[in-house]
């Protein structure tokens, strides 16, 4: 008896066709031709409407979404498929959840399974018994081949032997070792990649150099060849990967990424985990593997200061080096609860900056731990830290002449490089050119097409190596050496160099600083300096008062505006400032309008008229007035100690106490002083006043 009614023949029969892979679907031409000749099979058995679901070519079976199956499952419940026809069980499902479902779905509506052996009924218990038993034969299958393939290539890795890829700069020999890709210029460009790093430390920054002197890297092309070259600028990704490969530490590394599987909608989902930065949890390493650009030792710092970098990704990252004028950013952290203090600049154009705990400020809405400014303490690290550069100050000036110029010389090895490989490939299409039948024009023009654009590129990199020529960097004269020498063996000088920009006087203290514990105790800043060696010292600051900043004038410059507004108008004292030699906070010289902002900030009150009278005090003027003498006669009175008088400072006033002037002695020399006046024999000539 058929199992196949006129009830299942008046609906449709679905073809569904599936591939693991999009290597199979590229591949396994022989699969797919056998899938869709099951529509004409289907024919065969009496169906008219034949459909193809063709959605799940190159999707796993495994449990992944599958959208072509999904189609399948809808048209199965809204009762429209009359049979399911597939190769074999496995091409419909590879796990027991999808199968089982499609065993229900099709019991319940009557819908039949078909595939090479035979019709089945689900309806039927022999049939659903042996549909079950197909699908779970099917899963366990798929299971041993996974487990098997897995294991083999574990087992492969471990000698060191599983080769899916090359990196660039490395082939892969006739014996399956890798080696170093015998092209100078390869080798040479993968060089400046990591030289540039130990120079700039920072990816971002090595890329900014590449990109601004358009200074080319190697990259492996796939699908032109067995290892094909192309040379073009690089992007972030392209560095990234080099400078976190260990592969160019001479290490074999398997398995640094994980799997995970996860629930989203039902379906499983296959995750790759990030990068494993810590080479101990690698399924396999095994160092001096072959051939390397840089030690392990350097590569394990590179990795250390790539994490650093990662601004806010990292509990304990320092953070990449920022603008600003702060120094210890990213090494301060609080004693309290053990986070990075953050840096806070306020101010026109950020000139006032503080060190922040934000702590459990966001969390639990309390206050900041600490904060404090940071004059005193970058000051303070910065004199410990110069203290234990200094020895090595003359070697740095003599490193500093080594290198001086490599920068340029650089980027002339690369277009060195590039023109002796322009040069070979000229001459190489010129040799083909030579090698054919001039008469086969279809060939020659071709030919000679590639050489004159071989000898076009050649003639652009000669004329750029043409104009890097006259700035070849010039040798270290001997003025300059001296004055390297000098800075060499005063290194406080070299560091507040106008030369030396923030960001290169953070390098050198990340260079020997590993982070700075920090607390704030009374009215002092607690240190405790953790050196790159493993050393540490404890440092007490004391913390600035409140208001007190950088700008803050000098304390007796403020005393000095207090005796002088007692004494004169704001344009008067200004004057006095700067003849004085007093500066600004800011180093600016003094006007009344900034004399009367320093007043108003320390409540300072303005000079009224009358206000000298009031207390009894005169000017040497006044006094000379008040005597009828000239003021050089006290003056001289003064010099002599006959008449007291004070002045704050060169340039200021003379403050004589009104008794101090009705003394006896002072009004006797007076009067002596004035009978000593020759008598002018006009009675009309006025006295001139000196």
């Amino acid at each position: 008896m058929s199992k196949i009614t006129a009830e299942h023949l008046c609906r449709s029969a679905i073809i569904y066709i599936r591939q693991s892979t999009s290597y199979q679907v590229v591949n396994n031409l022989e699969s797919q031709r056998r899938q869709y000749g099951l529509a004409e099979r289907a024919r065969q058995l009496g169906w008219d409407d034949v459909q193809i679901v063709d959605d799940d070519l190159g999707r796993s079976g495994a449990g992944t979404a599958r959208p072509g199956f999904e189609k399948l499952l809808a048209a199965i419940c809204e009762g429209r498929v009359g049979a399911v026809v597939s190769l074999e069980a496995s091409r419909l499902a590879r796990n027991g959840r999808d199968w089982h479902t499609l065993l229900e779905f099709c019991g319940l509506v009557g819908t039949l399974i078909v595939d090479e052996d035979g019709v089945y009924d689900p309806r039927l218990i022999n049939d659903r018994l042996l549909l079950g038993m197909k699908g779970t034969m099917s899963e366990m299958e798929l299971s041993v081949f996974r487990q098997r393939s897995i294991e083999a290539l574990r087992q492969k890795a471990r000698r060191g032997e599983l080769l899916l890829t090359v990196a660039v700069g490395y082939v892969k020999a006739d014996d399956g070792q890798l080696d170093k890709d015998s092209d100078r210029r390869v080798q040479d460009g993968i060089a400046l990649v990591f030289r540039k790093f130990a120079e700039l430390q920072s990816i971002r920054q090595v890329l900014l150099w590449f990109r601004q002197e358009q200074v080319l890297v190697p990259a492996v092309v796939q699908g032109r060849g067995k290892h094909a070259i192309e040379w073009k600028v690089p992007v972030y990704h392209t560095l990234h990967h080099m400078l976190t490969n260990p592969v160019y530490a001479g290490a074999y590394a398997f398995g640094r990424r994980g799997t995970r599987v996860v629930i989203e909608g039902g379906r499983k989902r296959v995750m790759r985990d990030s990068m494993r930065r810590n080479w101990k949890d690698w399924e396999v390493l095994i160092r001096s593997h072959h051939e390397a650009y840089i030690s392990w030792e350097e590569f394990e710092r590179n990795q250390h200061l790539i994490a650093d970098n990662a601004n806010g990704k990292s509990y304990l990252g320092r953070g990449a080096i920022r603008r600003g004028e702060a120094l210890l950013p990213g090494l301060l952290r609080c004693a309290r609860c053990g986070r990075r203090l953050h840096v806070a600049y306020s101010g026109k154009g950020g000139n006032t900056q503080r060190y922040v705990c934000r702590g459990t400020f966001s969390d639990k809405a309390v206050d900041n731990c600490i904060r404090f400014g940071g004059m005193r303490v970058d000051r303070a690290v910065v004199q410990e830290v110069l203290g234990r550069l200094q020895p090595l100050g003359i070697e740095a000036a003599l490193a500093a002449m080594e290198v001086q110029g490599q920068e340029h010389s650089d980027k002339r090895q690369q277009v060195e490089n590039a023109c002796r490989q322009a040069r070979y490939e000229a001459e190489r299409a010129r040799r083909q050119y030579n090698a054919v039948d001039p008469e086969n024009r279809l060939v020659a023009g071709e030919l000679e097409r590639r050489w004159n654009e071989k000898l076009t590129h050649l003639g652009e990199l000669e004329e750029e190596l043409d104009r890097l020529a006259p700035l070849q960097a010039p040798t270290v004269s001997a003025d300059d050496r001296a004055r390297l020498m000098a800075l060499g063996k005063d290194l406080a000088q070299a560091w507040d160099s106008p030369g030396a920009s923030n960001e290169t006087r953070k390098k050198i203290i990340r260079l020997l600083v590993k982070e700075i514990i920090v607390d704030v105790v009374d009215d002092s800043l607690a240190l405790i300096i953790h050196w790159q060696g493993g050393d540490h010292t404890r440092l007490i600051v004391k913390k600035n008062k409140v208001g007190q900043t950088r700008w803050t004038i000098e304390g007796d410059t403020l005393d000095l505006v207090r005796v002088l507004a007692r004494q004169m108008s704001d344009l008067s004292i200004a004057a006095i400032l700067n003849r004085a030699g007093k500066r600004t906070g800011k180093d600016n010289s003094w006007t009344r309008s900034r004399v009367c902002s320093l007043r108003n900030t320390h409540g300072i009150a303005p000079y009224r008229d009358g206000e000298r009278a009031e207390r009894g005090e005169a000017t040497l003027d006044e006094a000379a007035g008040i005597l009828q003498v000239s003021p050089s006669t006290v003056r001289r009175m003064v010099n002599r100690g006959t008449l007291a008088a004070n002045q704050l400072c060169k340039g200021a006033p003379w403050i004589i106490h009104l008794s101090d002037i009705e003394n006896d002695a002072v009004r006797r020399e007076a009067d002596a002083r004035r009978s000593r006046r020759p008598a002018s024999h006009d009675p009309r000539q006025n006295v001139l006043n000196l």
